[in-house]
């Protein structure tokens, strides 16, 4: 059994420096579904505690290259509104409608809320949000669920914005080298 597991979207975001150093990193996919899976998957086959999610991600409120411990998680893109439920309201899902809360772990990182959602954002949310991903939403939906804690911290590579996709691949060895050193201070 171990403490704690790493989880991550893509090689991409960890550009083999993690591997490198040994350390064993579990990629879930791009999106939702794929994330609560792998989630799922990694809690049951390592008995972990705690889930680190490391990670890149888009805002439009904090600065490229920052990180940024996100706080809350929410679903930018689950919209009932038609049927009278707010943007972000999963219907009729009794634990966890709307927004997923951590608890803080880092004191020296900025906080956000951050919105998940099965589109790559190039603009503004419907959502209060201050960061966008793809995958988070579901690791924390999954961890509250088995009482798993989740760590989330997003490295910022682009403004979700027109240029975010050049921004996004420019910015991924960066964004995983400071990743990996934040990750080193955990264990």
């Amino acid at each position: 059994m171990s403490e704690h597991a790493l989880v991550m979207a893509l090689p991409s975001e960890s550009k083999g420096l993690f591997e490198a150093e040994g350390i064993e990193v579990h990629y879930s996919g791009i999106g939702k579904v794929n994330a609560a899976f792998k989630a799922f998957e990694v809690i049951q086959t390592t008995g972990c505690k705690t889930l680190i999610n490391l990670g890149t991600a888009g805002s439009s409120h904090f600065d490229a290259h920052e990180l940024v411990e996100v706080s809350h998680f929410v679903q930018r893109d689950m919209d009932v509104s038609p049927l009278g439920f707010e943007v972000g309201i999963t219907p009729m899902d009794q634990h966890f409608p709307g927004a997923i809360k951590l608890a803080p772990f880092f004191t020296d990182l900025p906080q956000g809320i951050c919105g998940t959602g099965d589109s790559f954002a190039t603009g503004q949310p419907k959502v209060a949000c201050q960061l966008v991903d793809m995958e988070g939403y579901a690791l924390a939906k999954v961890c509250k669920k088995l009482d798993v804690r989740l760590i989330s911290v997003k490295y910022i590579t682009d403004g979700a914005n027109d240029t975010a996709t050049l921004d996004w691949e420019d910015n991924l060895l960066l964004g995983a080298q400071k990743l990996l050193s934040l990750y080193q201070k955990i264990k």
